[in-house]
């Protein structure tokens, strides 16, 4: 079956609805083959890389650090200014759309298929994250 769907054109939310659980899937996969097996501590664990402050955090470093492409950047922008009807949980409005941007971004490049790509940013996120904790 021949996918020839322009998912860019998606809106911003809906790119971060997919991201979201694929970033998810990304760091509970990372935890448990790095050795984690108790669900309570997967799951404070896996926070550290899946909280709105934590995408925060690495949007901004991915920015400032330069390692987004044109349109990666502009694929976080687009998921960072959508309208949402959603309230930020335990956060400012400024981290919760940050992490919409954030997870856009995944979304978008998981469904245009740029999995290495998509790999690559994800294992720079778990390092990223690593450094942080360790200081």
């Amino acid at each position: 079956m021949e996918d020839k769907k322009d998912y860019s054109l998606l809106s911003g939310l809906t790119l971060a609805y997919i991201g979201d659980a694929i970033y998810e899937v990304y760091i509970r996969d990372f935890l448990i083959r790095s050795g984690q097996t108790k669900p309570n501590q997967l799951h404070r664990l896996a926070t550290h890389y899946v909280s709105a402050k934590a995408q925060h955090y690495l949007i901004e470093a991915m920015l400032e650090e330069k390692v987004l492409t044109e349109t990666e950047e502009n694929m976080y922008k687009r998921g960072r200014n959508a309208k949402s009807h959603t309230s930020a949980k335990n956060t400012s409005i400024f981290i919760y759309r940050a992490s919409t941007g954030f997870e856009c971004l995944i979304g978008y490049l998981h469904l245009t298929g740029q999995k290495e790509r998509l790999d690559e940013l994800v294992d720079w996120c778990i390092k990223r994250i690593g450094e942080k904790n360790e200081k």
